[in-house]
């Protein structure tokens, strides 16, 4: 089995590029991928995502890359429109107002939009400095969601084996709920004919209340869900969504064999499978 839940943090710092990337997994009921990262390498986010897809089944990831460039090589330029535009309004502001004032080369520098700067980006360039760490991060990732997968197959597991043995003990008390019904239905015979009891007539409302109370299909068909739930585990990497269905149809069979039982001992097993069941579904949420 494999978590969804999970998290991974990797940096690289270089002489001119530093990297840092970060992997959080949530649950989710299908693959949601999420990266956030600067504008400027927007355009890797396919790749980024696409990286990411094929390593992980279900679940929402959120990917953070963060790049800091030392040193980097910029373009300036003047905007001589905007700056003629600035120094024409502020030599008629100090006109209207007489200070007989020019604005300074100062001025018009800082002023938004006069001082044009554009960085040389290269996007394959920046690609080869996160690749190694967005792969060494998702690898990380991936441990840490089979570490956490593996201790929750073995909760999950414990659980089961609990059922079964409920299950065992069930199968066990079938021969007394036989024998509760036949005695329950001789009593009242006794009740209401004395002595005049007919054996056969005893025999045949048994044999039809049995029909009614046997629970020997429920049990096969739980015994049945319980052994391919076993073996999904064994088989299928990402058995999330096959389980959740077993875990309705084990639901099914524990709540039928409840409703039919005439036996204090078998309701007891019953209420123990519950909380087992309860508890497989739960941690159920957080497997792939």
């Amino acid at each position: 089995m494999i978590s969804m839940t999970g998290f991974a943090y990797r940096e690289m710092a270089g002489e001119s590029i530093s990297v840092t990337v970060e992997i959080k997994g949530y649950n989710n009921r299908f693959l949601d991928v999420y990266v956030n990262m600067p504008p400027w390498l927007v355009c890797l986010e396919p790749v980024v995502k696409e990286l990411i897809t094929s390593l992980c089944g279900r679940g929402k990831v959120e990917i953070f890359i963060r790049v800091r460039e030392h040193n980097a090589p910029l373009n300036v330029s003047v905007n001589t429109t905007a700056a003629k535009a600035y120094y024409q309004a502020i030599n008629t502001l100090a006109a209207e107002l007489g200070t007989g004032e020019n604005p300074g080369l100062a001025v018009l520098l800082g002023m938004e939009g006069v001082l044009e700067i554009e960085k040389n980006r290269d996007e394959e360039r920046y690609w080869q400095a996160i690749e190694p760490v967005l792969k060494e991060a998702a690898q990380a990732f991936c441990d840490e969601r089979r570490r956490e997968g593996k201790h929750t197959e073995e909760d999950i597991l414990k659980s089961i084996e609990k059922i079964e043995n409920s299950l065992k003990a069930i199968i066990s008390f079938v021969p007394e709920l036989e024998a509760s019904v036949k005695e329950n239905i001789r009593s009242r015979f006794a009740e209401c004919l004395g002595n005049q009891i007919d054996e056969n007539r005893i025999l045949a409302e048994t044999a039809a209340l049995l029909v009614k109370y046997t629970i020997s299909e429920e049990v096969s068909r739980l015994s049945s869900h319980l052994a391919e739930f076993r073996a999904e585990t064994q088989r299928n990497q990402q058995p999330g969504k096959k389980l959740d269905f077993l875990c309705q149809e084990i639901n099914r069979e524990i709540n039928t064999i409840g409703s039919k039982s005439v036996i204090f001992d078998v309701s007891t097993e019953v209420v123990k499978m519950k909380e087992a069941l309860e508890n497989v579904r739960e941690q159920l949420r957080n497997v792939e």
